[in-house]
């Protein structure tokens, strides 16, 4: 919904459970399909480094709290490493679940960038 890419800018979005997996575990917790998202950026250097603090508000019967993400740019030669890191969550469960949707948002990336 917004974009705002600048320190203390606004990011919103709606997290939308679509995979099978995901939408059982949705259903089984309790929460919905749909949950409304808000991060707020921390710090923007144009082709280096970029992070945001990221609400945690939708798991039930856990106090909201930020999950600050990292993610910086490597640039060699022809080619760019990434570098993402992310606070712990809660529990090992829920940050298991944040590593493996993070693995499944790059192996979409990497499929996009290929195809370019």
């Amino acid at each position: 919904h917004t974009i705002e890419l600048w320190p203390g800018g606004k990011l919103r979005y709606d997290m939308i459970a679509t995979g099978p997996e995901q939408i059982a575990f949705m259903k089984k917790a309790g929460m919905p399909l749909s949950s409304p998202s808000h991060a707020t950026y921390t710090e923007v250097t144009p082709m280096t480094r970029l992070s945001y603090r990221h609400s945690t508000d939708f798991i039930p019967g856990i106090e909201p709290y930020d999950v600050t993400h990292l993610i910086e740019l490597f640039p060699s030669g022809d080619s760019v490493r990434m570098a993402l890191s992310f606070d712990a969550m809660h529990d090992e469960q829920w940050t298991g679940m944040a590593v493996q949707g993070w693995g499944e948002e790059l192996e979409k990336l990497a499929r996009v960038l290929e195809k370019k």
